[in-house]
């Protein structure tokens, strides 16, 4: 009688273990779709796009498995060396002058005074705006001859700039579009931020006599470092891979001295048809956006743990 009992935990046991094992998850319905939908956008292109970095494929003819040679062809084509140094040059300025203008904007809009909803209201029109008309509107501005730009240098003596004509003031003239456009969204970041810090700390600092510039060297800024940190990494992604202001103003001119490595890459692709060339540039570019947050990601851990040991 004993040892059937003992034998019957064992034989239900055994009985239940293999439906558990054959028992689908209950999740897997809502799984799946997804799952799909990631595979098909996201993993699919960038498995192919490499599949197709990995061969000489022109549109017209077959495809031939050439192996890293798109890619060492990068380092010797001295187009895609210079407007890596385009997209540099022209990521660090419209991420920089953003954070200045969009903090200082911040900074006053946070201050009341009568009309400042309508006043934050208009700062931020620019960002709500298309690119191809943004674009539009400042090539108008840009003209040497028409434009507004000149004629409001011209009130104060400065003689007229070919901005946008000449290579040596391309870039600085499109940083300064997107500079223009992209104000507001720093300022509106940096606007919750200074919503979020106390106000002990001023009463505080007011009662020791503290000057506006320490007040803010001192409080304001370290206390809305993280929402800094943010609005940079958005900004670097977005400025790093910007193309319709950039081709709908210049396409890359004059010559090549705004050519980015999008615009460079729509070119490979699009214009010459080099679609095994042009797979290797953007690969390429990715690894240049993943290395780029990277490390920013690194500097704002170093920033966070400076913190932590001053005891900040």
């Amino acid at each position: 009688m004993s040892a059937s009992t003992q034998s019957t935990p064992g034989a239900a046991q055994s009985d239940v273990a293999p439906e558990k094992e054959l028992r689908p998850p209950s999740y897997w319905p809502f799984v799946v779709p997804a799952l799909v939908v990631v595979i098909a956008i996201i993993i699919f292109p960038w498995v192919f796009t490499i599949w197709m970095s990995l061969n000489e494929w022109k549109v017209g003819s077959s495809t031939t498995f050439v192996g890293l040679s798109n890619y060492l062809r990068l380092t010797s084509d001295p187009r895609f060396i210079e407007a890596v140094g385009h997209t540099l040059v022209y990521t660090i300025l419209s991420v920089l002058l953003p954070l200045v203008l969009g903090t200082f904007a911040a900074v006053v809009f946070h201050q009341k005074f009568p009309g400042r909803g309508f006043l934050r209201g208009v700062f931020i029109m620019p960002m709500m705006a298309t690119p191809v008309a943004i674009a539009l509107v400042w090539t108008m501005m840009f003209h040497p001859q028409l434009g507004v730009l000149n004629y409001l240098l011209s009130l104060v003596g400065i003689p007229a700039q070919l901005w946008v004509f000449h290579p040596a003031t391309v870039i600085p003239s499109l940083v300064l579009v997107e500079t223009w456009q992209w104000t507001p969204l720093v300022m509106l970041i940096v606007l919750g931020g200074l919503a979020a810090i106390p106000t002990e700390p001023y009463e505080s600092a007011q009662i020791d006599g503290a000057s506006i510039w320490q007040v803010f060297r001192f409080i304001t800024l370290p206390l809305i470092m993280p929402f800094l940190f943010i609005a940079g990494m958005i900004r670097m992604i977005d400025a790093v891979k910007s193309f319709d202001i950039i081709f709908a103003i210049t396409q890359g001119g004059p010559g090549s001295a705004s050519e980015t490595i999008n615009i460079y890459l729509y070119s490979v692709a699009f214009s010459y048809y080099d679609l095994g060339y042009g797979s290797a540039i953007a690969v390429v570019f990715f690894l240049l956006i993943v290395l780029l947050a990277a490390v920013m990601l690194y500097a704002r851990q170093r920033m966070l743990w400076t913190e932590i040991a001053s005891g900040t």
